[in-house]
C-alpha cells in the first residue's frame, strides 16, 4: 500500500509541475496573430515597433524566453536575462546570464546593470518585453548607494534566517535597490512594456513578485523601517543599509514610484501562470486517480513545522473519523512558509514539512504526505523536499536518528537522505512556490 501511496503522490506532484511549465505558461497567454502580439487584453502591432528587447530575471525566465523566442522569432532584436547557476537555456536571441541565488553575488549585479541600461536605452516606439519569475528578486541585484552588495547580502540574510515573509524582504530589499518597486519601468520609460509574470508569491500581488520592478509599488521607506524594527535588525543592520532608509525617511531619497504615476502609463503586467494553477492541475489528478480530493488553501503561509502539524491533524482527522473527507482522500495546499533557523543543519521549508508531518503521524497507517518546491531545490539543497508516512519514525528510529533532534537542529536533509526519502526533480526551470500532499489510503 505504501509504495502505491508514493506512486500517486509523485504523479500528483508531476501534475502540478506539467501545469507550471513556464514556457506553456507563457504560450497560454500570449498569442500571435500576424504582425499583431495579442497579451491579455492588450494588442501590440509590430509594424509599429522599432525594437523588441527581452529582459527578465528568474529560475524560469529561461524557458519563457524560449517561449517569446518561438513566438516572435527574428523579431526579438536582442536582450538579457539573469537565471540562477545551472537554469540556463539555448536561447537564439537573448543572452542568458548565470548568477547566484537565493543571496545575490556580483555576477547578479553584473547582469542587473547592464539590463538596466538595456531599458534605459530603449525608445518610445519600441517593446520591452519583461520575463519574471520566482527567485527575480535575488537574481536583480542593482544595490543602490551607498549600499554595496556584500552589504545587501548581509541584510538579505538576517531577514531570511529570522523568518520574515517574502512580503516583507521584499519590502525592505526594493527599498536599498535602483532597479526594484517600480524603478525598472521609469527607467524604461516611455518604451511600451509588456511584463509576463510566474507568481512565486501568495496572492499573485505585482509588487510582490520578484520585488515589483515593472509594478507600483505600495510599500515604502517607513515600511522597510517597520520591518527591521519588528524582527530586531535595525541596528544589526549595516550603517550603509540604515543611512539609505534613513534618508528615504527624510525624503532625501527618491521614493519608488507609486500607483497612478506617469512611468506606468504604458506598462501591462500580467500573470502567466501561478501556484493555483499547479494545485488545481494536482487536484486534477488526483479525481483521475479515485481519490476524494480537497484543496484546502493555496495562501498558506507561516511557521513551517505549526503549518506541518496542522496538515498532520488533517490527516489524522481523516484516517480516524473521515472527516471532511472519507479514505481514499487527497488534501492538497499550497502556498509558501517560512522556517526560523535554529540550529546549524541542512534542509529546506519542505524538508522541514515532512519531517514535522512525520513526528505528528507516527504509526498511523496507510497516509502519505509529500511537499515539495516547484523549482526542484528547497534551500541549499539539491532536493525538492521530501516524503513522510506514518512508518518514517519507526524505520528512523531503527537508523539510530531521533527525528526530534534533527528538527531541533533545522537538519531535515541529513534525516531524509539516509531514508531514501528524498524528493530529487533536478531542476524544474519553473518555481510557483510549493505544493504539498496528503494521501490517505
Amino acid at each position: 500500500m505504501e509504495r502505491r501511496l508514493r506512486r500517486h503522490a509523485a504523479a500528483i506532484f508531476s501534475a502540478a509541475l506539467e501545469a507550471a511549465d513556464p514556457a506553456e505558461a507563457v504560450l497560454r497567454h500570449v498569442r500571435r496573430e500576424g504582425d499583431v502580439v495579442v497579451a491579455g487584453g492588450r494588442r501590440y502591432d509590430l509594424r509599429k515597433v522599432s525594437r523588441v528587447i527581452v529582459l527578465g530575471a528568474g529560475k524560469a525566465s529561461a524557458a519563457m524566453a524560449l517561449a517569446i523566442e518561438r513566438l516572435l522569432g527574428r523579431k526579438v532584436d536582442g536582450g538579457l536575462i539573469n537565471v540562477k547557476y545551472g537554469h540556463g537555456a539555448a536561447l537564439q536571441r537573448v543572452e542568458v546570464h548565470e548568477c547566484g541565488h537565493p543571496v545575490p553575488d556580483e555576477a547578479g549585479v553584473g547582469g542587473a546593470r547592464r539590463i538596466a541600461e538595456l531599458a534605459q536605452g530603449a525608445g518610445e516606439d519600441d517593446l520591452v518585453i519583461f520575463l519574471i519569475s520566482g527567485g527575480g528578486s535575488a537574481l536583480l541585484p542593482l544595490p543602490a548607494r551607498p549600499v554595496s552588495l556584500a552589504e545587501k547580502q548581509a541584510v538579505t540574510k538576517l531577514l531570511l534566517d529570522c523568518g520574515a515573509s517574502i512580503h516583507e524582504i521584499n519590502a525592505v530589499r526594493k527599498h536599498i535597490s535602483t532597479i526594484k518597486g517600480g524603478q525598472l519601468a521609469r527607467l524604461a520609460a516611455p518604451a511600451a512594456v509588456l511584463t509576463l509574470l510566474l507568481s512565486d508569491v501568495i496572492g499573485d500581488s505585482l509588487d510582490v513578485i520578484a520585488s515589483g520592478p515593472t509594478a507600483p509599488d505600495t510599500s515604502t521607506f517607513a515600511s522597510a523601517r517597520a520591518v527591521l524594527d519588528k524582527y530586531g535588525l535595525w541596528r544589526r543592520a549595516p550603517d550603509s543599509v540604515r543611512d539609505r532608509i534613513a534618508r528615504g525617511l527624510k525624503s532625501a531619497a527618491a521614493e519608488t514610484p507609486k500607483p497612478g504615476a506617469p512611468e506606468f502609463r504604458r506598462v501591462q503586467n500580467l500573470v502567466v501562470g501561478s501556484n493555483d494553477l499547479a494545485i488545481s492541475a494536482a487536484a486534477a489528478r488526483a479525481r483521475e486517480m479515485g481519490y476524494r480530493t480537497m484543496v484546502l488553501s493555496t495562501f498558506v503561509e507561516g511557521e513551517t513545522r505549526d503549518v506541518a502539524r496542522v496538515h498532520a491533524a488533517i490527516a489524522r482527522e481523516i484516517r480516524v473519523s473521515g472527516r471532511p473527507l472519507r479514505p481514499p482522500a487527497c488534501v492538497l495546499s499550497g502556498g509558501e512558509t517560512t522556517v526560523t533557523i535554529r540550529g546549524r543543519g541542512l534542509g529546506g521549508r519542505n524538508q522541514e514539512f515532512a519531517l514535522a508531518a512525520a513526528i505528528d503521524l507516527d504509526g498511523l497507517p496507510q497516509v502519505l504526505v509529500l511537499s515539495g518546491g516547484t523549482d526542484g531545490t528547497d534551500g541549499p539543497t539539491d532536493a525538492a523536499g521530501a516524503i513522510a508516512t506514518g512508518a518514517t519514525i519507526e524505520r528512523a528510529r531503527q537508523r539510530g536518528l531521533e527525528a526530534e533532534d534533527f528538527l531541533a537542529r533545522n537538519d531535515s536533509y541529513r534525516f531524509f537522505e539516509p531514508l531514501g526519502d528524498l524528493l530529487k526533480t533536478g531542476a524544474t526551470r519553473t518555481n510557483v512556490m510549493d505544493v504539498r500532499v496528503i494521501l490517505v489510503a
